[in-house]
């Protein structure tokens, strides 16, 4: 039951359509800047780079989990 709850959970946020906005105040007045089109860009760049890191982790916290279910 557990896992059908994470895996709906996952599934509720990966089909959310909310703008995040992933900047700090220096990339914020530089992106005001370029206008719509690029700032988007920048934006999404930031959420990528933000988002490898993430995965990394889940990934290792998932094995470990995996391992020490098993001892």
């Amino acid at each position: 039951m557990k896992r059908i709850g994470a895996f709906l959970l996952t599934g509720a946020f990966l089909l959310m359509n909310v703008a995040v906005m992933a900047q700090c105040s220096l990339c914020t007045k530089t992106a005001q800047q370029l206008g719509e089109g690029p700032a988007k860009g920048l934006n999404n760049g930031i959420l990528m780079l933000a988002l490898t890191p993430l995965v990394i982790i889940g990934f290792l916290a998932f094995r470990w989990w995996k391992s020490n279910k098993e001892a």
